[in-house]
Formats: C-alpha cells, structure tokens, sequence
C-alpha cells in the first residue's frame, strides 16, 4: 500500500474553516511506502472546545471531508461541547492510499477505531454521535461494537445495509459512474446534492484534498463497498452490527433530509428497530439535500445539541 499525502499549502485560507489541524498516526501493515515510513498512516482529525467537555463526533461521507462540518462546529462549542470531526482515510488532510484495491468496508472502520477509540488514538468515550452518508456506515458500525463508548445517536440520510434489500436503479448508476467516468469532480458533485448553489469558493475548498487523481482512489471506490448483495464481503459484519443495534437502549435520534432522494424512507428502520429510538422527538430537516450539513448546518447542530440536552448533559456555566 502505497500512501499520498496531501500539501499543506492546498488547505491555506479556505472560506470559514479556521481550525487547526490536528492528527493521530497509526499502525498499519498493509503500508509499504508513505510520507512516515512502512507500517504508518496519517489521520486527519478536528478537536475543538475544552478537552474535558462532553464530546460530540462528526462523521463525513463520500466524497466529502470534515470541512462539511464547518458550519457547525462553532454552535457546539459555544453550546459547551468538545467537538471532534475525523476524516475518513483516503479524504481530507487524512493519508490516501493511492490504490482502489487499498480500501475495503473494513479497513475503513479498522482506521477509524484507531482513531476515535483505541486508547492509543483519541480514546473518545461517553461521545454523543452524529453521522451522515458513509459517516454512519462506518460511524454505527463503532457504535454496535463499542456501544459502552456511546451516550447517545443522531443520524440523518446515511444506513447500515446488509445486501439483503435491493438498492435502486440510481445506486447502481453511481456506482457505473464512480468507475466508469475520466473525471471525479468532488466539488461539483458536493454542489449537485445540496438545495443550495455553493459558492465556486466552496466547491474549490471540496476539491482541495485531491490534488492528484490517485488522491480520489478511496472516493472512486466508496461505492463500491456498499453492501448489494447478501454475499458481500461486509454483509456479515453488518449483520452483527445491527443485532447489537437491536440492544441499543440510549437516546437515538433521526434527522432525514426531506430533499434527499438517496436516502429517502432511510429513517424508518432505525426507528423500528433501535430500542433507543422509541419514543425520541424525530425530525425532518426542511429544506435539506443530501448534505444537509451544507443546507441546514446550524440547525442541525442546534438539534444535536437539545438531543444531549434532554439527556441530561448540563449547559456550560
């Protein structure tokens, strides 16, 4: 595994993103060539607010990176939380195996478990989570096997599927077009699947980590590590997950986009299955493409925050 690592200089002065980059670095094996020797990889992660304030995680998707979350981060750490925002290996200023064979379903929570919970990493517990697109395919997959770490959920327009329900048409042709297509343009593709126009400023910022086309290997390959059918490599894993889920009695909160073709009905199996879930004031983010955190970031931050609020996490003095 060979890994790239993304310029500094690519990340200077990008609009309202302030914050200072702070990383973990972890074993890996499978790396035989990258910018910290053989056997190490870089993670990318943000941490904002007092140390020692009740954490709220944010977890991305594809292909985005932790700069979707910038609109937000700011209300929780007025709202007195500690705000930790990862990106996904292969996105942001996190390392990026520059292979698509590199990345597996897998992998990807390994990483992550590195980072957010071996006490060699960040060691994050008592963490009020928020996921969206393959933030919860990851982020919930921690949940289910840490679920001791986790106070309480919120996810909105992101799943944890099997391959035992079939995936639509329009699934099927992003996945032709992640491999099909000469060029992966991140930031328009960002653009397409929120309500608003972003600023050519904006979509520029989306296209910063990718300074090369070996960059979006992970992004090009997301698709492909979606669980189609029942016999997919991580179709397993996420059977087991959900059982957990199944047990799952903390405060579980659904916030859906109402303009999220994707994920659309995506909220119900939550709500049926999650002990955690029942009961809880569900929401419908009005206005909301399938980055809602572009669309409706600041309200969406506000919920998480009444979330932890109604759990009982007291306000800051």
């Amino acid at each position: 595994m060979k890994l790239l690592r993304t310029p500094d200089d690519r990340f200077v002065d990008l609009p309202a993103f302030p914050f200072e980059p702070r990383y973990v670095t972890i074993d890996e094996p499978e790396v035989t060539e990258g910018p910290d020797g053989p056997g190490r990889l870089r993670a990318h992660h943000l941490d904002e607010g007092p140390a020692d304030a009740p954490v709220v995680l944010l977890m991305h998707g594809e292909p985005s990176w932790c700069y979707l979350y910038r609109h937000m981060v700011g209300p929780l750490v007025d709202a007195g939380f500690r705000v930790v925002a990862p990106d996904l290996v292969g996105f942001g200023r996190s390392d990026k195996p520059s292979e698509q064979d590199d990345f597996t379903y897998a992998r990807h929570v390994a990483w992550m478990r590195a980072v957010l919970i071996d006490e060699s990493g960040l060691g994050l517990s008592d963490i009020t989570f928020f996921g969206q697109d393959w933030g919860g395919l990851v982020g919930l997959r921690l949940v289910a096997e840490h679920s001791d770490r986790f106070a309480r959920v919120v996810v909105g327009n992101t799943g944890l599927p099997t391959g035992d329900a079939p995936l639509t048409d329009a699934f099927f042709a992003w996945q032709r077009f992640s491999q099909e297509t000469d060029e992966f343009p991140v930031g328009v593709l960002i653009d397409g699947g929120t309500t608003t126009t972003l600023p050519p400023e904006v979509v520029a910022a989306y296209d910063a980590p990718f300074a090369e086309e070996a960059a979006k290997a992970g992004a090009r390959r997301f698709p492909m590590l979606v669980p189609s059918t029942p016999e997919d490599p991580a179709a397993a894993d996420n059977r087991a997950a959900w059982e957990s889920l199944r047990r799952f009695e903390r405060p579980w909160l659904t916030a859906f986009s109402d303009q999220d073709p994707i994920t659309k009905g995506g909220h119900a199996i939550f709500q049926r299955e999650v002990p955690g879930a029942q009961g809880q004031p569900h929401t419908t983010m009005e206005g909301g493409g399938h980055f809602l955190q572009e669309d409706v970031g600041p309200e969406l931050a506000a919920l998480i925050v009444d979330h932890a609020r109604r759990d009982g996490v007291a306000a800051p003095a």
